[in-house]
C-alpha cells in the first residue's frame, strides 16, 4: 500500500467547518509537502479547480499547475499527481507543460485526468461545458494527443475536438513510456475509457467490499482488452483518536450541516453533472470525495485494520484527507502506518511507473 494525500489547496475538506487551521497558501502547502515525504507519505494529489468548491466560491484556492511546478522544485521523493481537466487545457500545450514539470521533479509527475463536472465554474471562466458522455469523448481524444506528443518525435492528429500538425515536443518527460495517467469515474463511459487508455483507476470513498467489486470490474475490462494490469486507488477521510467514542464525536462535529452552507450550491452542481453508482447523503456532502464512506474512523488499531482490508480489496494507493492536515498526518504516520506495515510488510518502492 502507498500512502497519498490530497494537498489542501482549498484550505480544508470540511464543508461545515469554516476554519480548519490550514490556510490555502504556498507557505502552508510547501511546509506540508516537505514534511509529508519525511514521515512516510508517497504521493500528493493537487486538485484543479479555479473556484473553491469546499469553502465557497469566494474563498481562496491555489492554482494546481503553478503549485505543482513549485513543489517539484522543493521536494525530493514525493510523487506529484496533478488533476487536469481536458476542457481547460489544449492537449499539446499541456503535454509540453507537464513534461517540463516532470523534468523539474526528476520524473515524479503524474496526471489525474478529470472530465469536468462544475458547470458554474466553466461558465465563469468562459470554458465550454459538454454533456457527460461528450466530455468523455473529448477526454479520449485529449489522451491520444498528450500521449502522442510525449512518445513521438513528430506528432500529427485530426479528431473531432483536437488537431495537431507535425508537432515537436522536446525534451520528453523523464518517465518512460510516460508519466502515470490516473483517472476516476463510475459511469459506463468513464470505466470504458479508463480501462482502454489510462494506467490507474481512482474512486471516491467506499467500504472495502464495494471497492473490491469495482476493482474486479476494471480488471475484467482491462483483461478483455489484452492490456497489462492497472493500479487502483481510493479516497478516504481519516479520524484517528485514542478511543472510538472520541472518534465518533469528531465525526458528529464535522457532519453538522447547520454550521455552514456556503458550499451546498456547488455540491448540487456536482450531483447534477455526474453519473454516480449510488445516492449521496448529506453526510457525504459534509466531507469531500465521499471520504467518510471509507470508514477510516476509530482507534489506531481500527484504522490500520481498515487499511489492510483496502489492500486486500485490491488497492495499491489510498488518497487520504485529514483536518487539520499536518497535525493529523503526523498522528497517522506515527500511530497507524507502523501497524499496517506490521500486518502487510511492503518494500520501499519508488513512485508508480506507467504500465500501459
Amino acid at each position: 500500500m502507498r500512502y497519498g494525500y490530497w494537498l489542501p489547496v482549498f484550505g480544508g475538506w470540511l464543508r461545515n467547518v469554516d476554519d480548519e487551521r490550514m490556510e490555502a497558501s504556498w507557505a502552508y502547502v510547501r511546509r506540508l509537502a516537505q514534511r509529508s515525504e519525511q514521515i512516510g507519505f508517497d504521493l500528493s494529489l493537487v486538485a484543479e479547480l479555479n473556484l473553491n468548491d469546499i469553502k465557497g466560491m469566494d474563498a481562496p484556492s491555489l492554482d494546481a499547475w503553478s503549485t505543482a511546478a513549485a513543489l517539484a522544485a522543493v521536494t525530493e521523493r514525493l510523487e506529484i499527481m496533478v488533476a487536469v481537466r481536458p476542457t481547460f487545457h489544449l492537449p499539446s500545450l499541456l503535454a509540453k507543460q507537464a513534461a517540463n514539470i516532470d523534468r523539474i521533479s526528476g520524473g515524479r509527475l503524474s496526471l489525474n485526468v478529470v472530465s469536468s463536472w462544475w458547470a458554474t465554474e466553466a461558465k465563469q471562466y468562459g470554458v465550454q461545458f459538454d454533456q457527460h458522455d461528450d466530455r468523455y469523448a473529448r477526454t479520449s481524444e485529449w489522451l491520444d494527443v498528450v500521449t502522442g506528443m510525449w512518445s513521438q518525435p513528430r506528432f500529427s492528429y485530426q479528431g473531432k475536438y483536437y488537431s495537431v500538425d507535425d508537432a515537436i515536443l522536446e525534451p520528453k518527460p523523464v518517465r518512460n513510456p510516460r508519466p502515470t495517467l490516473y483517472a476516476g469515474g463510475e459511469s459506463a463511459a468513464a470505466k470504458s475509457l479508463i480501462a482502454q487508455k489510462c494506467d490507474a483507476w481512482l474512486t471516491h470513498g467506499d467500504p472495502p467490499e464495494t471497492i473490491a467489486a469495482k476493482v474486479a470490474d476494471l480488471r475484467a475490462r482491462r483483461e478483455a482488452l489484452g492490456l497489462p494490469p492497472m493500479s487502483y486507488g481510493a479516497a478516504g477521510y481519516v479520524v484517528v483518536r485514542d478511543t472510538e467514542e472520541e472518534a465518533r464525536r469528531e465525526v458528529a462535529r464535522i457532519t453538522d450541516v447547520q454550521q455552514s452552507a456556503r458550499g451546498y450550491a456547488n455540491y448540487q452542481d456536482w450531483i447534477s453533472n455526474t453519473q454516480l453508482e449510488q445516492r449521496v447523503s448529506l453526510e457525504d456532502y459534509s466531507v469531500s470525495n465521499r471520504g467518510l464512506k471509507s470508514g477510516l474512523v476509530g482507534t489506531p488499531e481500527q484504522v490500520a485494520e481498515r487499511m489492510v482490508a483496502f489492500q486486500d480489496a485490491g488497492l495499491d494507493l489510498m488518497l487520504l484527507q485529514f483536518s487539520p492536515q499536518q497535525e493529523e498526518m503526523e498522528r497517522f504516520a506515527e500511530q497507524v502506518i507502523p501497524l499496517v506495515n506490521q500486518a502487510r510488510p511492503r518494500a520501499d518502492t519508488p513512485a508508480l511507473s506507467a504500465v500501459a
